[in-house]
């Protein structure tokens, strides 16, 4: 019978996300991976290489996916805003991105810069939001898009800081409901702010 390789990696993809989520990379095990898998733990070092390669390939993988699941749709402040709400949605009901991205920046943040693959996704990230938000140079729509990207993985993990703060008189429903109505009015008013201003109207022409 035929080793099936893809459905391998598979499995070691998904095991490897869900140890790496709870337990960053210096405390995610290896044997663990490949146990919960139920792989044997050399087809890890097989097909991924070391267990910093192996967290690069599950946070690339669970990027790109993002991407498909939550697109940049519609154009101007109004769908900045509706894909920051989306975004929110999306990390929340699995939090697993906003998990593995604080990981990767407490311990791998500088592997991470140099990685050639991770430079091109978010190049492309960027130029999908200025398509977004057309007029915006590359650099006000970096400055946009990673304020989006900060406040919406830092809701799920810091869940204490907003108790902290906000407090607990609401459902967590309607927590997480007027949160998600915060970022996105916060993005709409900043992506109307970073929008050129149009043209002055010539008064000459303008006059009858």
């Amino acid at each position: 019978m035929a080793w099936d390789v893809e459905r391998t990696k598979r499995l070691l993809l998904e095991a490897a996300t869900a140890e790496f989520s709870e337990h960053g990379l210096a405390g995610a095990r290896v044997d663990r991976i490949a146990s919960n898998a139920g792989v044997n733990k050399e087809r890890i070092y097989q097909y991924f290489g070391k267990k910093d390669e192996l967290f690069a390939a599950v946070l690339s993988t669970q990027l790109r996916s993002t991407m498909d699941a939550v697109p940049m749709t519609g154009e101007g402040p109004a769908a900045a805003g509706d894909y920051a709400g989306r975004l929110f949605d999306h990390h929340v009901a699995g939090a697993t991105i906003p998990r593995l991205v604080f990981w990767e920046g407490l311990e791998g943040a500088e592997s991470a810069a140099a990685d050639a693959a991770r430079a091109e996704y978010h190049r492309a990230k960027v130029e999908g939001f200025q398509r977004l938000l057309p007029g915006l140079d590359r650099r006000q729509a970096a400055e946009l898009l990673l304020t989006i990207v900060t406040l919406v993985n830092a809701w799920p993990v810091l869940g204490h800081l907003d108790e902290l703060l906000v407090g607990t008189d609401d459902a967590p429903a309607d927590r997480r409901a007027a949160r998600r109505a915060a970022i996105v009015q916060t993005i709409e008013l900043l992506a109307r702010a970073a929008q050129p201003e149009p043209p002055a109207a010539d008064p000459e022409i303008a006059a009858p």
